[in-house]
C-alpha cells in the first residue's frame, strides 16, 4: 500500500470529482466553465482549511492540457519559482498552486508579476486568509478571487464513501464496516475539514484488527478516540444531535442562561462549531432582533470570531454570545413579520405594483404612465411624505407587529404607528 496519505491519495483528477464547492465547481459555474472552455485565468481560491482549494487546483490541471506543479509562497524560495517558470518557457504553460500566496514577499510577488502576465504560469493561489485584506493589489489585480465554503455533513460522508470504495486510491481493498452513527461522528467532528475526515478515517482503518471474520469494524468509540471528539450521543439516526441544537435554541429564547450554556457545551464538546455558529446567527435574529440589535450584532462578530479561532479557544467568544442572548429582551417581531408576507406570496397575492413606484429610466416609460406621479420623499421635511407604495388591493396591509419589548423596539414600534397613522390620514 502506498505511504501516501489517504487524503492526497483521493485528490480528484478532474473537475468532476471534487466534493462540494458546486456554486464553482457545477456544471455552468465559472470554473466549469473555464475548464470546459480550456480558458483558465489565474485565481485566488480562500476559506478554511480542508475544504478544498487544493483539489480544485489539482483538478483543474487534470482537466486540462498543463503541467501542475505546486509551492508554497512562504517556505519555498525565488529558486524554485523559477524552475517553474522555465519549465512554462519550455512547455508553454504551467498550472501554478502557490499555497499560502497570502505570505508572498515582494521579491517573488516581482518575479510573478511578468509571468502572469503573459499567461506563461496560471496562478492558482490558496489562503485561508481575506485576499481582499491579506494579498497584495499586484497579485489581486491580476486574478479572479473564489470563496470557497465549509463542506456539508453530506458531502463528507459522500468522500468518506467514496474512500472506502475505491480499490486503487482508497482503501477499498480492506474489508471494512464502518457503523452509521461512527460515520455521522466523523462528518460532523471534523468541521467540514475532508483532510481531517479522511485522515481520521485511515487512521481508525489501520489502527483497527479486523475481528473472526476478517471485518475491520469501525464503531463509534473508535471514531470518537480518533478525532477526539465525543459524539453528542449514540443513537443510531443522529437524531439527538438536532435535540441537542434544538434545546440550545429554546433555552436562549426562554433566556434561561444555565440551560443555553449546558447545551452549547454538549455541541462544543462534539465538536460541530459549523453548525453552533449556524444556529446562534439565527437566533440573534429570530429569537432577539429588533428587541435589542445591538446584542444581536456583537453575537455575530464573536461568531466571526469563533469561527477565526477554532477549538478550543472558540467557545470564549461563543460564550459571551449565548450569555448576552439569553438574558436579552427577545422579539420575533421581524421574523413573524417577513413570514407574513412571504405566506402572502405563497398565497397569490401579486398584485400590481403601483404605477407611479415603476421604472421610468427608459423611453416610453412616460407613454405607459409609469413613474409620472412619483413623490420624491427627500424633497420634503424629515424626508418622508404620504404616498401608497403597496398595491391598491393590499394598500391597508400590516405586516410588522411589534410588541414593544425594549425601548429600542418601542421606539420602532411608535415611529412605524406614527408613520402608519399619517399616511392614512393624508391619503384618504
Amino acid at each position: 500500500m502506498s505511504q501516501e496519505p489517504l487524503a492526497y491519495r483521493m485528490r480528484p483528477t478532474k473537475i468532476e470529482e471534487i466534493v462540494g464547492q458546486q456554486h464553482l465547481v457545477g456544471k455552468g459555474k465559472i470554473i466549469w466553465r473555464m475548464v470546459t472552455a480550456q480558458r483558465l485565468s489565474s485565481m485566488i481560491l480562500y476559506g478554511p482549511p480542508g475544504t478544498g482549494k487544493t483539489s480544485i487546483a489539482s483538478a483543474i490541471a487534470g482537466s486540462s492540457k498543463y503541467a501542475f506543479r505546486m509551492l508554497n509562497a512562504a517556505t519555498d524560495s525565488q529558486k524554485d519559482l523559477q524552475i517553474v517558470a522555465e519549465e512554462a518557457k519550455m512547455s508553454g504553460t504551467v498550472v501554478l498552486l502557490l499555497d499560502e500566496i497570502h505570505r508572498l514577499n515582494k521579491v517573488k510577488q516581482d518575479f510573478l508579476l511578468p509571468h502572469l502576465e503573459s499567461g506563461a504560469i496560471i496562478l492558482i493561489g490558496a489562503t485561508t486568509e481575506n485576499p481582499y485584506i491579506n494579498v497584495t493589489p499586484a497579485i489581486r489585480s491580476r486574478t479572479q478571487i473564489f470563496e470557497v465554503n465549509s463542506l456539508s455533513t453530506d458531502d463528507i460522508i459522500h468522500a468518506v464513501n467514496r474512500a472506502l470504495n475505491d480499490s486503487k486510491k482508497g482503501l477499498g481493498q480492506y474489508n471494512i464496516s464502518i457503523d452509521e452513527n461512527a460515520l455521522l461522528q466523523l462528518s460532523r467532528a471534523t468541521n467540514g475539514d475532508l483532510r481531517s475526515a479522511l485522515n481520521g478515517l485511515e487512521l481508525a482503518v489501520l489502527s483497527t484488527k479486523p475481528n473472526e471474520s476478517e471485518i475491520i469494524h469501525i464503531s463509534l468509540p473508535i471514531i470518537e478516540e480518533t478525532v477526539q471528539r465525543k459524539a453528542l450521543s449514540a443513537d443510531k439516526d443522529g437524531d439527538a444531535h438536532y435535540d441537542v441544537i434544538s434545546a440550545l435554541q429554546k433555552s436562549i429564547r426562554g433566556s434561561d442562561t444555565d440551560a443555553a450554556l449546558h447545551y452549547a457545551a454538549r455541541i462544543i464538546e462534539s465538536g460541530d462549531l459549523p453548525i453552533l455558529a449556524r444556529r446562534l446567527t439565527v437566533i440573534a435574529y429570530e429569537d432577539i432582533g429588533l428587541a435589542n440589535p445591538a446584542v444581536a450584532q456583537r453575537a455575530i462578530t464573536a461568531i466571526q470570531a469563533a469561527q477565526t479561532l477554532g477549538f478550543p479557544e472558540a467557545r470564549i467568544p461563543l460564550a459571551n454570545a449565548i450569555i448576552e442572548l439569553s438574558l436579552s429582551p427577545k422579539s420575533n417581531a421581524a421574523y413573524t413579520a417577513i413570514d407574513a408576507a412571504i405566506q402572502d406570496i405563497r398565497n397569490g397575492k401579486t398584485f400590481d405594483i403601483p404605477n407611479h413606484l415603476k421604472d421610468s429610466h427608459y423611453k416610453g416609460a412616460v407613454d405607459l404612465n409609469h413613474g409620472i406621479d412619483y413623490i420624491y420623499p427627500h424633497d420634503f421635511d424629515n424626508d418622508w411624505v404620504a404616498q401608497q407604495y403597496l398595491p391598491n388591493k393590499m394598500k391597508n396591509t400590516k405586516y410588522f407587529k411589534p410588541k414593544g419589548n425594549s425601548k429600542v423596539e418601542q421606539q420602532l414600534a411608535d415611529v412605524y404607528k406614527t408613520l402608519k397613522k399619517r399616511q392614512q390620514k393624508d391619503l384618504n
